[in-house]
């Protein structure tokens, strides 16, 4: 559990990195990496605190 969220943070991170590349450079490439890596980042944390919240449940 640590390690996956020491992984959603580090995601996070290089997400901030690559838009903050891209307002450096406007290199639109950053910007799509950004996004991609935020949006799976995002899904899979999502995902995990499902699997939380319906652990408590049952």
């Amino acid at each position: 559990m640590l390690l996956f969220r020491w992984a959603i943070l580090l995601l996070l991170l290089v997400a901030g990195v690559s838009f903050a590349v891209y307002a450096g450079t406007s290199q639109a490439k950053y910007k799509h990496f950004g996004w991609i890596v935020l949006k799976w980042t995002l899904l899979a944390a999502f995902g995990f605190f499902a699997v939380l919240i319906a652990e408590r449940v049952v």
